[in-house]
């Protein structure tokens, strides 16, 4: 099973949070986590963030990373977008 967590942050207070789990076995991990983030945007009414290379790097090192107003095209009403990896698949390792 694949997990993933998001957690959206005001003035270092969490505003909004939720799971998404996907337990399709074709996807990789890379489809998964976009297709993961695709439903917390959809979720949360925001624009798909911008990944940049310190947040990929970041994702890849620690299954963490943050993403804040430099993420994203339109203006943002809260300090950072946190996604977490929770659990995920052994099948494609």
């Amino acid at each position: 099973m694949f997990r993933l967590w998001a957690k959206m942050f005001h003035e270092n207070r969490l505003i909004k949070d939720m799971e998404v789990q996907n337990g399709d076995s074709q996807l990789n991990r890379t489809r998964k986590v976009y297709k993961a983030i695709e439903e917390i945007c959809v979720a949360f009414d925001l624009a798909q963030p911008i990944w940049l290379q310190q947040t990929i790097s970041d994702f890849q090192q620690h299954d963490k990373c943050r993403f804040t107003k430099d993420n994203f095209m339109e203006e943002i009403d809260f300090d950072y977008l946190e996604i977490e990896m929770l659990e995920e698949d052994d099948s494609f390792f």
